[in-house]
Formats: structure tokens, sequence, C-alpha cells
């Protein structure tokens, strides 16, 4: 587990990137926000969350749950889910749109495309 990474991921490069070669400036990992947001874009009140499927319990199948010590994942699982909802509660309150990116939606060449399309759309509206 020492060599699961919080930043900097892979998925959180190419939102990072593809939203730089859009024109759109960022910040990284704001800790002065709740959850520390991934991506924020203060112009835009807007926070980014690259979530990884398994860590964050997505319903897909990279968000499955080993068959080994699966009441303890499940509890982990659950509590960062909480963790999860508190934070883009709080964010909400504070007047920020909270986007969430799922890793899935990062693999294939096709559903990127139009997953980053997707997010340049959900930044841009209602500005």
């Amino acid at each position: 587990m020492s060599k699961v990474r919080s930043k900097d991921t892979k998925p959180e490069e190419i939102v990072r990137k593809y939203l730089f070669s859009k024109g759109f400036r960022y910040r990284k990992n704001v800790k002065s926000l709740p959850g520390t947001p991934d991506i924020v874009l203060p112009k835009y009140k807007t926070a980014i969350f690259i979530n990884g499927c398994f860590w964050h319990g997505h319903k897909c199948p990279k968000g499955k749950l080993p068959e080994t010590n699966k009441k303890k994942w499940q509890e982990k699982i659950e509590m960062n889910k909480k963790r999860d909802e508190k934070n883009y509660l709080l964010l909400k309150e504070m007047g920020w749109r909270v986007i969430v990116v799922w890793e899935c939606q990062l693999k294939n060449r096709k559903i990127q495309s139009e997953t980053l399309d997707d997010l340049i759309d959900m930044i841009r509206k209602d500005k």
C-alpha cells in the first residue's frame, strides 16, 4: 500500500495536460479546501477530484473488492465514500462546483476523449 500514490497519478496528469492545452489554469492539491481537490480552477470556482475506482467504491469492474479480507475492504471503501460525500457537501456549501472524474473514464481513448470534452462543458457551464 505504500506504493499507492495519492497525488500526481497518471489519470490526474491526463486531465491536467488536457485542461492546460485548452487554456485553463489551475492549482493542484489545494490543502485549504475540504478533501484537498486534485485540481482547482479558482476562476470557475470549480474543484475536480480524479478518483480511483477501487479506493472510492465506483460501480465498475475496476471497483471490485478483492475476495480476501472482504469485510475489511468494504469498511475501508465505505469510510472513503462517506468522507468524499462530506467533503463534496462542504465544498458546495462554500459555493464551489464539484466535479468527479473516475479512473475508468480515462482508460479507453474514445471514452477518455468524451469524458474530457464533457469536463470542459461542465467547467464552462454557468460561469
